[in-house]
């Protein structure tokens, strides 16, 4: 099995997160769009109310009650909505975390093999003139 580095791990995590981030996006487009409808739908439930059309006055109470409750759904939908907006900044943050962890874990990793790079040369260098002195006695 191939082991991965610190920073391909922290990758996938990344992009794991990531996602997890937009599917809180979309689920706080969603509430958004939910709230416009009901808030349009009460903007026509209050034309209708004041309205001085005869079959409108038949309605009334029902108009009323309909106001009522697209209150209290719109109420649920703006706490809803708070809370889509809390999971969102806490995703983001964590998919930040993991971003800033996978660039530091990379460029560990690069000066790592940069080091190795500076240490086989230094090897190379000591271990040619060792072995052309042992030639010449």
């Amino acid at each position: 099995m191939i082991e991965k580095s610190r920073s391909q791990k922290l990758k996938r995590l990344l992009s794991v997160q990531r996602h997890i981030e937009r599917m809180a996006e979309n689920d706080l487009a969603e509430t958004s769009r939910q709230r416009i409808e009901v808030n349009a739908a009460m903007d026509d439930v209050i034309v209708a109310l004041g309205s001085m059309d005869p079959v409108h006055h038949a309605f009334s109470q029902n108009y009323a009650d309909r106001f009522g409750r697209l209150s209290i759904k719109d109420q649920q939908l703006t706490g809803m909505q708070q809370i889509h907006e809390m999971r969102l900044t806490r995703e983001r943050a964590k998919a930040d975390r993991l971003e800033e962890g996978m660039k530091a874990a990379l460029d560990a990793e690069r000066r790592e093999a940069d080091d190795n790079a500076v240490y086989d040369v230094i090897d190379q260098q000591f271990a040619t003139p060792a072995s052309s002195k042992l030639q010449k006695p």
